[in-house]
């Protein structure tokens, strides 16, 4: 009959691996991911729209470049022009009564970025998310709810996209 140590804590253990984990992170070259860098200076986001509202924000916040208003599109490095944003939805499937089951949400972004004296520094370019959502009737408003954080989830990632994209931007 072996007897095994009462009140012994395996803290040690734990501790050995959370460090063993934390220096092989360290060893691949693992980074945070850091603001972009952009080839320009300043820039002009087009369009009035929540979503060009939004993408000025982020670039603000991104601190390494100058957003310039509309009005003064013409002073700036680059200009973003917005072509087209839409919201769609699509049924994955239906109950044998016709009823919806699943939908799936999906958003769209088309948009190019054009340099001083109207050179293109990027071309049209469209850029899509789509998210799967269930679907009940008896929850409609709820199921409201849940779609528009899932269109502010999506359009998040293709702000973020956007924003790695100007980054590749490097000569104009």
């Amino acid at each position: 009959m072996s007897r095994r140590p009462t009140g012994r804590p395996r803290l040690p253990r734990r501790g050995f691996l959370a460090v063993a984990a934390g220096a092989v992170l360290a060893g691949c070259g693992f980074e945070l991911r850091k603001a972009p860098t952009f080839a320009f200076q300043s820039i002009a986001v087009t369009g009035n729209s929540p979503f060009s509202n939004y993408l000025r924000r982020q670039l603000r916040a991104a601190g390494t470049v100058e957003v310039l208003p509309v009005d003064q599109a013409d002073k700036a490095d680059a200009v973003l022009e917005l072509l087209g944003e839409s919201r769609n939805n699509v049924v994955l499937s239906t109950t044998p009564e016709g009823q919806v089951r699943e939908l799936q949400l999906i958003l769209t972004l088309r948009f190019r970025v054009r340099g001083q004296g109207g050179k293109e520094l990027l071309g049209p370019t469209e850029i899509q998310q789509s998210r799967d959502i269930t679907y009940n009737e008896t929850a409609a408003l709820a199921k409201e709810g849940e779609s528009e954080l899932l269109y502010r989830d999506m359009q998040n990632d293709i702000a973020q996209q956007v924003l790695r994209r100007l980054a590749a931007i490097k000569a104009f």
